[in-house]
């Protein structure tokens, strides 16, 4: 992965080489030979919260959560092959594609026919979805690329490894929009579906790791950034089986909710308790159909996952009431067990309130959301470790 400590191991060398020719700033970073005032040319504390350049990694973030529900938005619509065609949608840049239109177009193109046969009509709301969200794909480019420009400009302010990080964000979003035309040329097969999700999830926490290292630089005060490294060393397998179990069941979400087209869901009946948390009626359910299994699948990923999280979170607790610190590890990863917590129910209850005919789609979009950001907030603890790392240095230069 990117090194976004670069700069900082790079202030660290400085420091050792320092001598009358250097000044230590109040907020705590070095600089050698480029200013001879200090506080004056501070870029972050002095300034508006909307002037820092932090602030462009925010509102990425922003766009990139926003990317994502409306991704969402496109599934509990059912609306993935609205566009048939990429980057085009019915041979149109446009949406307002009306019946006659999409049939002529389809005659046209026969290979491209939807999935649900020949007679299927999208509304023009449906189009607009997969319209719009291929949009703001093309939209969000803009600023990817303002901000490797401004990162390039501030190398020597925040360092090449953040510089190579804003790179990294440019050739996952293009990544990104190839998997999309992937997941349409598939016509939206389940493993296009949670791939392109994961690819939005990772693009997504990239983000807001190069947001944590610039407001780390900047000089906010996070006691985390103080730990000490043996403890960092006690949770560093910790805080990794909490981010890889978690984002294993991301992707193990986005394959159920897309496999047979989402149909899946009706499998082990609907309401409470036999459709949840029972499965036709019984804990341990025999597997008479593919749908079952999937849902069970899915079901027991979630069941395990959790109790990694709440085993993790608990012996961080632990460790850090006795040895005095970490109190921000353990927060981080409470918060990421209480998103888990959350989702479970608010997955059992698009079960729970399903009727025959229909399903809360809404708390479909909800599960997805709740699960996106447990992810995210799993990857932060991530970056939370890897900063604090970095800041393990005296001023000397010197490990702890």
């Amino acid at each position: 992965m990117t090194d976004v400590g670069d700069g900082l191991r790079r202030e660290n060398r400085s420091q050792k080489n320092c001598h009358n020719h250097c000044q230590r700033f109040p907020h705590g970073t070095w600089r050698q030979g480029l200013v001879k005032r200090g506080p004056a040319s501070r870029l972050d504390m002095d300034q508006p919260w909307w002037k820092r350049p932090s602030t462009l990694p925010l509102v990425l973030i922003v766009m990139a959560l926003l990317i994502i529900v409306v991704g969402g938005t496109i599934r509990i619509h059912d609306a993935g092959e609205s566009c048939p065609d990429w980057p085009k949608c019915f041979g149109t840049y446009g949406f307002m594609v009306d019946e006659a239109e999409q049939e002529a177009y389809w005659e046209a193109n026969p290979d491209e026919i939807d999935s649900r046969g020949p007679d299927h009509r999208y509304t023009t709301f449906e189009i607009f979805v997969e319209w719009f969200h291929r949009l703001l794909v093309g939209i969000i480019a803009i600023p990817i690329l303002l901000n490797a420009i401004m990162a390039q400009k501030l190398k020597s302010e925040y360092g090449e490894g953040l510089r190579n990080l804003t790179v990294v964000s440019g050739i996952l979003l293009i990544i990104q929009a190839i998997a999309g035309y992937v997941t349409v040329r598939f016509d939206n097969a389940d493993w296009t579906v949670a791939m392109h999700l994961s690819l939005a999830s990772i693009f997504t926490s990239l983000l807001v790791w190069q947001y944590i290292a610039m407001r780390a630089h900047e000089g906010t005060n996070w006691a985390f950034l103080s730990t000490s490294k043996a403890f960092l060393d006690r949770q560093k397998k910790r805080l990794i089986s909490i981010t890889a179990s978690v984002f294993i069941l991301l992707i193990l979400g986005a394959w159920v909710s897309s496999t047979a087209g989402g149909n899946y869901n009706q499998a082990c009946n609907i309401g409470f308790p036999n459709g949840w948390p029972k499965c036709q009626g019984s804990i341990l359910p025999s597997i008479d159909g593919p749908g079952i299994l999937v849902q069970m699948v899915h079901r027991f990923g979630a069941a395990i996952v959790g109790l990694v999280l709440i085993l993790t979170s608990a012996k961080i607790r632990v460790d850090a009431r006795d040895s005095g610190e970490g109190e921000g590890f353990s927060k981080a990863t409470e918060v990421v067990t209480g998103f888990w917590i959350l989702n479970v129910f608010v997955g059992g209850m698009y079960i729970v309130f399903a009727n025959p005919d229909n399903f809360p789609e809404f708390i479909s979009l909800l599960h997805l959301i709740f699960g996106v950001t447990s992810f995210v907030a799993a990857a932060v603890t991530l970056m939370m470790l890897r900063l604090a790392y970095l800041g393990r240095f005296n001023p000397t230069g010197e490990n702890e």
